[in-house]
């Protein structure tokens, strides 16, 4: 892992891009140390600065003691796309125009992010847990579809905060009963991307003992802010 910029924010968190190997990301760790870490996992096709995240890390590490990583998926952010890349979603813009399914293409483009973007985030994970200033527990919060199969097959992961936004391929829904750490799932209600009872017939596939459910009216991009502390306050239950 190599830093490649470094400041101290306004609110007194460490702020450090890095790369590691192909993997560009961000670190945000808070004044004490060793630190919780939370993996933030964001949702396809946005960048690990886009602003609402940014702002999520920051009070994670400001006003819970946590460091937060993010991570730009492949084909994603700073990353290159592959010609596959491009072309799945040239043919996702051309089936939404046309009103035409979509779930097909979806599984297409998301089942090999998976596979690709896990074992990154297993091999940023054996880095971060190497600095002196992050002491675990780990939990994962955002994209779905990539936070279950890495809830599978990472042990170090102790807990999940999930956002139902996003395409879940069948593979994952299948391996959503192997999931049993305590969870918490966010729901949109009226998500325009979004199947609501595809939804709800997840979160009633998880395995996890402890698993709570947070609706919200409201579009995709429309969730209140307090669903923020909220998901702190669920990780400081689970990694303290």
């Amino acid at each position: 892992m190599r830093f490649t910029s470094e400041q101290r924010l306004d609110d007194g968190v460490l702020e450090r891009e890095f790369t590691l190997g192909e993997i560009p990301g961000v670190l945000w760790t808070p004044g004490s140390a060793p630190a919780p870490l939370i993996l933030s996992g964001h949702n396809g096709g946005l960048h690990k600065r886009e602003s609402r995240l940014v702002a999520r890390a920051r009070h994670s590490a400001a006003e819970y003691g946590f460091a937060v990583a993010a991570i730009d998926a492949p084909g994603h952010g700073d990353r290159p796309r592959s010609a596959v890349d491009e072309q799945a979603r040239a043919d996702l813009r051309r089936a939404m125009a046309a009103g035409e399914p979509v779930d097909e293409i979806f599984e297409s483009f998301i089942v090999p992010l998976v596979e690709r973007a896990v074992p990154e985030w297993r091999t940023t994970l054996d880095a971060l847990l190497s600095l002196p200033e992050i002491g675990g527990p780990v939990g994962y919060g955002g994209m779905t579809a990539i936070g279950i199969r890495l809830a599978v097959v990472e042990p170090r992961i102790s807990a999940a905060g999930f956002f139902a936004g996003g395409f879940v391929p069948r593979a994952q829904r299948e391996e959503a009963r192997q999931v049993t750490i305590p969870l918490q799932f966010l729901l949109q209600w009226d998500d325009e991307g979004n199947d609501r009872q595809l939804a709800l017939d997840l979160f009633d596939a998880f395995g996890a003992r402890e698993k709570t459910l947070h609706a919200n009216l409201g579009g995709h991009a429309g969730v209140p802010w307090f669903e923020v502390d909220a998901g702190a306050r669920f990780f400081a239950r689970h990694l303290r």
